[in-house]
């Protein structure tokens, strides 16, 4: 049973790393590291199975997986030229779609190795594209279903104050029905907290003015709640934000001069919500974050670029493991 150890050992780090905070990135590479291993355990054990048992292991450790990317590849690619449709062809729309046709990409590669070269060059350069993508897919599974879980938490305990981000305005001046989800989440927060007995908590919307808006994003909002019937005594705006980490970083400060002390929760959609959990963490705001609905279609792409931000800001470390990869493929494929 040595073999479920490495499997032992990274499940209590990981559940001490969410004890500790449930907002960092390390938990969620701790979760994908725990099921690796005990695949890689299993696979140890399999000739000790009924014929019936180690067929369903091989399964889910080979089989699975791999249809699991090609069906993922083909959905991507599929919704890809659904956001193109439904929101046109700027850059962020296109990730699905992109996403998609790189997996079919790689997944043709190692199929065709073969035919198409048989070098020691080209080999390790097939075997380095497989290892980087598949690190990069490795981490992004991690963030996805650690995501997930994070998405699954509630709010418990009485919250002095419920923080919504801002997201753009439709012709500079309405609440897009992307921002309206959050809005409306915020609200029925504060309808919870008054139905337990507590007070009502603080509406604190965010969001500054940008180039092409007519008023702050903040206003606007405060204008929406007070239109859905909210306490224009229970709003507080903060108008001078730009992007997430100053809408946080902002909002912190607004509720650190009210209450030292102060509980909050962040409202954000649930694309964005660990990614927000992760900022609200270093920029030192006391509280969780939760999501509120997306469109489906408009989920993945969302998703991918979540990630691709998360990837970004680990950027030497990744980097330096890609090179790393790399150099192990060329020494692995010129042994060949």
């Amino acid at each position: 049973m040595i073999a479920f150890v490495p499997t032992a050992v990274f499940l209590l780090w990981s559940c001490w790393g969410v004890r500790q905070d449930r907002r960092q990135f390390r938990n969620a590479v701790l979760l994908g590291l725990t099921v690796l291993s005990l695949s890689f355990a299993l696979l140890t054990q399999v000739d000790r199975l009924p014929g019936n048992l180690a067929l369903l292991v091989y399964s889910l450790v080979f089989l699975v997986p791999v249809l699991a990317v090609v069906v993922l590849g083909g959905f991507l690619l599929v919704n890809g030229l659904t956001m193109v449709r439904k929101e046109g062809r700027r850059p962020a729309n296109l990730l699905s779609g992109l996403a998609g046709v790189g997996i079919l990409v790689v997944l043709t590669l190692v199929a065709t190795a073969d035919y198409f070269g048989g070098s020691n060059a080209y080999r390790s350069f097939i075997l380095a594209v497989v290892l980087i993508t598949g690190y990069i897919g490795f981490l992004f599974l991690c963030f996805l279903a650690y995501a997930f879980l994070y998405g699954r938490i509630r709010v418990r305990g009485d919250v002095d104050f419920v923080v919504m981000l801002g997201s753009g305005l439709i012709a500079g001046e309405r609440v897009p029905p992307l921002l309206a989800s959050r809005l409306r989440a915020g609200l029925r927060i504060q309808e919870q907290q008054v139905a337990r007995g507590a007070a009502a908590p603080v509406l604190l919307v965010s969001g500054g003015q940008g180039a092409d808006e007519k008023l702050p994003e903040a206003e606007a909002m405060g204008r929406w709640l007070a239109a859905e019937g909210a306490d224009p005594e229970l709003v507080l705006e903060e108008s001078r934000s730009r992007k997430t980490t100053e809408n946080l970083r902002f909002s912190r400060r607004l509720m650190e001069a009210a209450d030292e002390r102060y509980v909050c929760v962040v409202v954000t959609n649930n694309f964005h919500a660990f990614r927000a959990a992760m900022t609200a963490r270093r920029e030192g705001v006391r509280g969780q974050v939760i999501g509120s609905p997306t469109a489906a279609y408009f989920w993945p792409s969302a998703t991918i670029r979540e990630f691709v931000a998360v990837f970004w800001e680990h950027r030497i470390v990744n980097a330096a493991l890609c090179v790393l990869l790399a150099a192990l493929a060329v020494v692995v494929g010129m042994g060949w």
